[in-house]
């Protein structure tokens, strides 16, 4: 069977569904594809679900910071249940995702897609011809290379448990190993996290992660740096870690291993080369236009991409947006990832927004730093948590926030608020003298700037 359409999309995620809606209400006719459950890693296996677990971690560990100061009384994570829980968000999901694309008049197809030539691609006994392709798949784990690796849980797996072990050990501390860490350490199991270089969460300021290390080893999650695990061995119903350290080999013991150590674009079985597509270990090479640089029919977005852009869920919105108009219109827009944020679901959470200090020094700014634990003002003193920092970058001359990096109580909610100020290039000033309701983050921003 042979089809052809204005665009193929390949990926039903944030990036995908925005290609292809948006392209269909362009009048375009569009077919999407996915080889897994539609819906994408957000909706299904990232973010929303990961975000209802987070949610109850935060209530355990609220009402311990709060004992002794008026909430008292016995709470605990029934995990089951949470699950289940859970599955009310997920479960529904790729049947709402498809209705929606079918009622747009999208066209779905599900199985995996592999190129024929530079715009073609088949999916099971289909063809689909596209005008124009475009990647949208994702990501996922990335080959280790250990003995064992067919041990590891993967992240969409420990979301499905039903039953929480005792003990856990996480082999990264990136993202998934900081917030699935925090979430089974509030579940009442034993966490290790074992993180092979210096530092965890090399993306973020290092002084904050610093401060959320100590916080995490607080609550009595085992952080390992400086540890590469080598191998895993099942042996009498439970899990060895081995491992290489500073001071030589070591082994872990856990009723359960999980991958954090990072997520690479699922492209490998795409047959790219059969479409002249380049591609590397970031993803498929594009230009400023989200565009293959090798080949013009080709576009890619989100985790699929080599864009320098964040392997975030807006991100991926906001490439799918901009492909589509650069399909529908011409190439006339070009990415602009001017005030990122990005959020690390830890307990407290830890965000980032804009250049780090090493990032401003590279590119040769000139700027303050305006930095301070916070854990005895206001907002972190009411909820009784200890972990309570931020640093603000300021160019020097133009007052311009060249980055904002947040530890403490709703750091998410507070780090699109200086998102939104880089992006509007809102200055230091402007926001210091802000009428915020009091008390918020928000009106802590007069003594940050």
């Amino acid at each position: 069977m042979k089809k052809s359409f204005d665009v193929v999309v390949i990926g039903t995620g944030e990036a995908g569904s925005a290609v292809a809606m948006q392209c269909r209400a362009a009048g375009q006719k569009v077919a999407i594809v996915d080889s897994r459950p539609f819906g994408g890693t957000c909706g299904l296996r990232g973010c929303d679900p990961k975000k209802v677990l987070v949610g109850a971690a935060e209530i355990i560990d609220r009402k311990r910071r709060m004992e002794g100061r008026g909430v008292a009384g016995d709470l605990r994570i029934d995990w089951p249940e949470l699950i289940r829980f859970k599955a009310t968000f997920t479960d529904p999901f790729p049947r709402q995702r498809e209705d929606g694309f079918v009622q747009a008049g999208v066209e779905p197809f599900h199985g995996r897609a592999r190129f024929l030539d530079q715009r073609s691609i088949e999916v099971g006994e289909a063809m689909l011809d596209g005008a124009h392709v475009v990647v949208a798949v994702g990501a996922w784990p990335t080959r280790l290379g250990i003995q064992g690796e067919h041990h590891l849980t993967r992240s969409d797996q420990f979301l499905d448990l039903q039953e929480l072990p005792r003990r856990i050990a996480f082999v990264g501390g990136g993202y998934i190993g900081f917030e699935f860490g925090h979430i089974a350490a509030r579940a009442g199991a034993a966490v290790t996290i074992l993180h092979q270089g210096a530092r965890p969460l090399k993306h973020f300021d290092q002084d904050l992660v610093a401060r959320l290390v100590e916080r995490t080893r607080d609550v009595g999650i085992d952080v390992r740096t400086g540890t590469k695990v080598t191998g895993v061995e099942r042996a009498s119903g439970n899990f060895k870690v081995t491992a290489l350290t500073d001071s030589g080999p070591e082994v872990f013991e856990a009723d359960m291993v999980v991958h954090a150590a990072g997520r690479a674009p699922e492209v490998d079985d795409l047959d790219l080369s059969a479409a002249g597509v380049e591609f590397d270990r970031r993803g498929i090479r594009v230009n400023g236009h989200l565009q293959s640089v090798s080949n013009p029919a080709v576009y890619a977005a989100g985790d699929a991409a080599n864009s320098g852009g964040l392997p975030e869920t807006p991100l991926a919105q906001y490439e799918g947006g901009l492909v589509a108009h650069n399909i529908v219109e011409g190439n006339q827009r070009t990415a602009d990832y001017l005030g990122m944020a990005s959020v690390v679901y830890s307990i407290p959470a830890l965000g980032a927004v804009g250049m780090t200090e090493e990032e401003a020094h590279a590119k040769g700014l000139t700027f303050t730093v305006n930095q301070a634990d916070t854990s005895s003002w206001y907002s972190a003193r009411r909820v009784a948590e200890p972990a309570s920092m931020y640093k603000i970058l300021i160019e020097k001359g133009s007052g311009k926030i060249l980055g904002a990096h947040l530890l403490g109580p709703e750091a998410d909610e507070f780090a699109n608020v200086f998102a939104l100020a880089i992006r509007a290039d809102v200055r230091a000033d402007a926001l210091k003298h802000a009428l915020f309701v009091y008390p918020t983050q928000a009106s802590n921003m007069a003594g940050m700037l």
